[in-house]
């Protein structure tokens, strides 16, 4: 018996040693061996493979200072589909007087296998350089050198921040896989930060304790990782960061001599923006808004209806310059004179208005799609980054964005629909959850006819309404060629004259011409086509086969119609029509049908697909699987037109 404890005691012993010898913040030397890699043993098709990350983030004791210190080495294997660790960018961020972040102890380098041995390769300073994204964010960004198929690139800096509030959200989870990485904060006893940990991983190491650093009781948080694996997003989700294993810290106090606390509630948040020369004390400028409402707004007595033509007015008299943020930049005077202005500057200009007018109307704080979903427990301005305004009628609050031309009440830009918003009025905090309830509609229109020699020629439209055509015109926005050049890759087709613009109602609609010689079979007297033309439904888009791990997402609820009208040629009939189909699921939330009429000469064909919530659960994953597989069927039938004989 006194062996087995003996024994017993030794095992715990040695787990015990075991788990103290992992150290953190101790990148380990470079390995040739690296080197000569052909493949990652976590995913064999990955492009590039990091093989230590660490990220530490610690208080200096001395200045105060917020440190952050980054280290990667990551090894390339294929650097065409690399590309996203081939240029380094390091964002710094600039106060509103002089304080700003520096960066400082930046290393670079480019290993490369030359002759058996190892080529290092440094990044040049003069390949360095900076650009001003905003007035408090600048960029210093580089590229790598001398990059091949097998090179291990490797990179460290140090910033030194006075925003302690700034600690920048980690991904442990990122496209490339990892064999290593390490999340470090060291903080002061008297500084304190919430820890938000979400995610499915969990650390193999981890350490959150009470200890003695640089000279005085500090706290640290530790986590690392070992073998995490490329993260696979899915179709149909807006943002598969809010799903990925992350990392975020949030200043919530500081103890020098009295507490001071940051993010304890949204009420104390809403009071200090309140006090904020860039929020509130331009909502105290109540000139600007008596000035600036326009005189025909006296005339309308209804309350909807008055807060459409005042929206209307700021959206059509102002243009966003693409800035987010909840603070203002240049003030709302400067954008009265360049008539164009930040998020903040439009929106609450268009809330100050709404009061003078007599409307009841605050400021929504939010977090757009891409900055990811706020988390509600642990309140914290600095994960907000857009504010538009909120008015509160007799059956309920509505919502505007000054900053699309697009937009309408309700209608709000894809970005800005993320769940939940924080209505900041002046009696109480308020959380509103956001829905898009509005129907976007997309309208597919080909008419065509088909020729003698068995061409197919006409024209063809895509127009979008609702949030769906905001998308669109983001889209063309960001690249008009690349917008238009779609329509030839998607379909395989001669499109020419392209046409793409912004409709009066904010319909966005791309017009084309078509044709093709290469969509007929003809067997002797017979010409076979597809109705559909080129807008089958090739393949299902809900073709996944590993079990669904994420909400169903399309921003708002969709209608999408496909109409073709193909004009017989003369002496031709049909042999047998395509067979109409439909079908719904039992709550009605999915609805698809297709059909087929000939009116005359011409055979018209229909298929529609309703989806009547903006996502769905999980769940719904097998219920859209089966329908687009009906629907894909459907647009798959083809016709057989038969020459009369005289």
């Amino acid at each position: 018996m006194k062996k087995i404890i003996l024994i017993a005691i030794c095992s715990m012993n040695f787990i015990f040693i075991e788990a103290q010898k992992h150290k953190f913040l101790e990148p380990p030397k470079f390995n040739e061996a690296d080197l000569s890699k052909q493949k990652s043993a976590l995913d064999e098709n990955a492009p590039a493979e990091i093989l230590y990350k660490s990220l530490h983030f610690s208080i200096d004791n001395t200045t105060g200072n917020l440190v952050k210190e980054a280290f990667y080495r990551i090894k390339i294997y294929d650097k065409d589909k690399a590309e996203d660790w081939l240029n380094l960018e390091i964002p710094l961020y600039q106060g509103s007087g002089s304080e700003q972040e520096t960066l400082s102890k930046m290393k670079a380098f480019t290993y490369n296998l030359e002759n058996g041995a190892t080529l290092a390769t440094k990044v040049d300073k003069s390949s360095k350089y900076k650009s001003k994204e905003s007035k408090y964010v600048s960029i210093t960004k580089f590229a790598f050198p001398n990059v091949k198929n097998g090179s291990v690139i490797e990179y460290q800096y140090e910033i030194n921040s006075p925003f302690l509030f700034i600690i920048p959200e980690i991904l442990i989870e990122t496209d490339t896989p990892s064999l290593y990485t390490e999340y470090v904060l060291d903080t002061p006893s008297n500084i304190a930060y919430n820890v938000n940990y979400t995610g499915s991983l969990s650390p193999k190491y981890r350490e959150i304790e009470e200890r003695m650093m640089y000279g005085m009781n500090y706290k640290t948080y530790r986590f690392g990782y070992e073998n995490v694996k490329g993260f696979k997003t899915e179709k149909f989700v807006n943002n598969d960061r809010n799903y990925r294993t992350k990392i975020s810290a949030e200043l919530h106090s500081t103890n020098f001599r009295e507490l001071k606390l940051y993010s304890s509630s949204w009420e104390q948040i809403k009071q200090r923006l309140y006090e904020n020369e860039d929020f509130g004390g331009e909502l105290k400028k109540t000139k600007l808004a008596k000035e600036n409402l326009p005189a025909n707004i006296s005339g309308i007595s209804n309350e909807a209806e008055k807060a459409d033509a005042i929206f209307n007015y700021v959206k059509n008299t102002f243009t966003w310059n693409k800035d987010r943020g909840v603070y203002i930049e240049d003030g709302i005077k400067k954008m009265l004179e360049t008539k164009t202005g930040n998020a903040a500057e439009m929106n609450l200009f268009l809330v100050m208005l709404l009061r003078e007018a007599g409307i009841k109307a605050d400021p929504l704080v939010i977090s757009t799609v891409s900055n990811g979903m706020i988390n509600l427990a642990s309140p914290n301005i600095s994960n907000m980054n857009f504010v538009i305004a909120a008015i509160q009628t007799k059956d309920g609050f509505h919502l505007y964005d000054a900053t699309a031309k697009q937009s309408s009440m309700d209608q709000l830009p894809p970005r800005d629909w993320n769940q939940f918003g924080i209505l900041m009025a002046k009696e109480k905090v308020q959380q509103l959850s956001m829905t898009n309830a509005k129907t976007s509609f997309t309208y597919l229109t080909a008419d065509a006819k088909i020729n003698d020699d068995g061409s197919i020629s006409g024209s063809y439209s895509d127009k979008d309404t609702g949030t769906y055509a905001m998308f669109a015109k983001e889209n063309y926005d960001d690249n008009a060629e690349k917008y238009k050049k779609q329509y030839k890759e998607n379909f395989s087709i001669d499109f020419t004259n392209i046409d793409s613009k912004v409709l009066e109602n904010g319909d966005f609609e791309s017009t084309m011409k078509f044709s093709s010689d290469n969509m007929i079979d003809k067997i002797g007297k017979k010409m076979i086509i597809n109705p559909m033309l080129f807008l089958n439904k090739n393949s299902n888009e809900f073709d996944q086969t590993e079990q669904r791990r994420f909400m169903i997402e399309f921003t708002s609820p969709v209608t999408r119609v496909k109409k073709i009208v193909l004009e017989i040629p003369a002496g031709y009939v049909i042999e047998e029509m395509p067979k109409n189909k439909k079908i719904v699921t039992d709550d009605k939330e999915i609805e698809y049908s297709y059909i087929a009429e000939q009116k005359g000469n011409k055979l018209e064909v229909t298929s529609t697909t309703k989806i009547t919530s903006p996502d769905y659960p999980k769940e719904y994953y097998p219920a859209f699987k089966q329908i687009w597989d009906v629907a894909s069927k459907q647009e798959n039938q083809v016709i057989s037109l038969i020459k009369k004989t005289l």
